[in-house]
């Protein structure tokens, strides 16, 4: 069974991986619309994710308020694996019920 990956285990980070393998790129305003999280709190998810370097942040060429977000090929493959872990897991809890 594959582990959990800790930098995308947390919640938050979990729903902000699952946007944006969803997508090429998100703009970081949609990511925080469907966060829930304050501008703040949605920066200091996405710089841990950064350092990882799971996710990709492109300014805007046209807009540099405007901030792109993009999973990189190994955050790709880390949120494949930990998606796979969760699954293994609740195969496992049914199993045994």
């Amino acid at each position: 069974m594959n582990d959990l990956d800790p930098v995308i285990h947390p919640a938050h980070r979990l729903r902000i991986c699952a946007l944006l393998a969803a997508a090429t790129t998100v703009e970081l305003a949609t990511v925080k619309e469907h966060s829930g999280l304050s501008a703040s709190a949605l920066s200091k998810q996405v710089a841990a994710l950064v350092d990882a370097g799971y996710v990709e942040q492109q300014r805007s060429r046209t807009d540099s308020r405007r901030l792109w977000l993009s999973l990189t090929k190994d955050g790709r493959k880390a949120y494949r694996q930990h998606v796979a872990a969760l699954r293994a897991i609740l195969v496992d809890s049914d199993v045994s019920s």
